[in-house]
């Protein structure tokens, strides 16, 4: 029991990354200019979202109109470890509850200029909520995703769009697979290579989204402490990571754009990777017949057959360009079953198989 509880504080902590405005804004945008009415007549559901804490609550809320949505809902997990930073929409309660913040929902159909001064902004949002309590209400059980109560949101929802707990990406992820819904989460590279992500994003139902700025994601954590320099930076107070990505159902015009390549040859000769720049062929896999490229600027214009890339290829990607053969431990035709790409008896980190249209 010791472990446990120790285990799920770890996890815990794992788990409390706020997104930032900016990098929620910029992503949103790639959506909007691809399909200006992507939003329109929709309800979406931010369910890890303490409209307390939460930027993805408080960007679509401000955006309410513009976006011309339907409804918004956002619901919390119980004790969120930085509860009541920002709005006090509860002047009523206890200082003990307002800590621990026991888990409620949001739900907003639309939101006047209450202030009357001409615009909409967060105190036109906590005015609303003060106003009529009935858009703010208790949930019954602690707020979990998973639970009915949320399920129940989660099918009444035409969009999903937040920051899950990163430990629980899977379930999450099958979560809104299950119920068949468009998203945009954020999640850690990683998940590509998940058994169960792969084969989604394989068959064209998931993809990357438009990016964070710079391939950076900064976020807010209470727990900054655990992270050292180059991942804290002080300055800002939030934490630096290079291996968040967006994953979305929703297109967005860069994934339709076809990468501009070089020749075999060129590349080769001319090549700015030291790996390959040089030689006199790429090499080939131990295990499975295809080149390897490991980086996605060096993938040949003009070679017809299979090619293993870095999972960061799918930041890259145009379906329209190439297609996914598979993933190098479950690829057909891997002679050494669940092992990643050898070449010259040396394991190569993850690779994913493409091959030109």
């Amino acid at each position: 029991m010791a472990n446990n509880k120790l285990t799920q504080a770890k996890s815990a902590k794992n788990d409390e990354f706020y997104t930032q405005w900016a990098d929620i804004k910029r992503e949103v945008q790639a959506y909007l200019e691809f399909d200006p009415d992507v939003f329109r007549g929709k309800t979406i559901l931010c369910p890890c979202d303490d409209p307390y804490e939460s930027n993805f609550f408080k960007y679509f809320a401000l955006h309410f109109k513009e976006f011309k949505l339907k409804k918004l809902i956002a619901t919390c997990y119980a004790g969120s470890p930085i509860a009541n930073v920002h709005l006090s929409l509860f002047d009523e309660e206890s200082e003990e509850n307002k800590t621990t913040r026991n888990p409620h929902k949001i739900v907003i159909t639309e939101i006047p200029d209450m202030n009357k001064d001409g615009s909409v902004d967060l105190e036109d949002v906590e005015l609303l909520l003060a106003s009529n309590k009935n858009h703010l209400t208790r949930l019954k059980g602690d707020g979990d995703f998973r639970s009915d109560e949320i399920k129940k949101l989660r099918d009444e929802a035409d969009i999903i769009i937040t920051n899950p707990p990163f430990s629980l990406f899977r379930e999450f992820l099958a979560w809104i697979v299950e119920a068949e819904k468009r998203f945009l989460i954020i999640g850690n590279m990683n998940a590509i290579t998940y058994k169960e992500v792969f084969p989604q994003i394989k068959e064209n139902k998931i993809w990357l989204g438009n990016g964070f700025s710079a391939g950076n994601a900064f976020f807010f954590t209470p727990f900054a402490e655990n992270y050292g320099e180059g991942v804290y930076h002080s300055e800002t107070g939030l934490v630096k990571f290079r291996n968040c990505c967006w994953f979305t159902n929703l297109d967005h015009g860069r994934r339709h754009q076809p990468l501009s390549l070089m020749t075999m040859k060129d590349n080769l000769k001319y090549g700015r990777h030291k790996e390959i720049k040089g030689k006199t062929a790429y090499d080939q896999y131990d295990n499975y017949g295809a080149i390897e490229v490991p980086f996605t600027d060096a993938i040949p214009s003009d070679y017809d057959g299979v090619m293993g890339v870095p999972v960061s290829f799918l930041d890259k990607y145009c379906p329209e360009q190439f297609d996914i053969i598979g993933l190098d431990r479950y690829v057909e035709g891997n002679t050494m079953p669940n092992k990643r790409m050898h070449i010259k008896g040396k394991e190569i980190y993850a690779r994913i198989m493409i091959c030109k249209k």
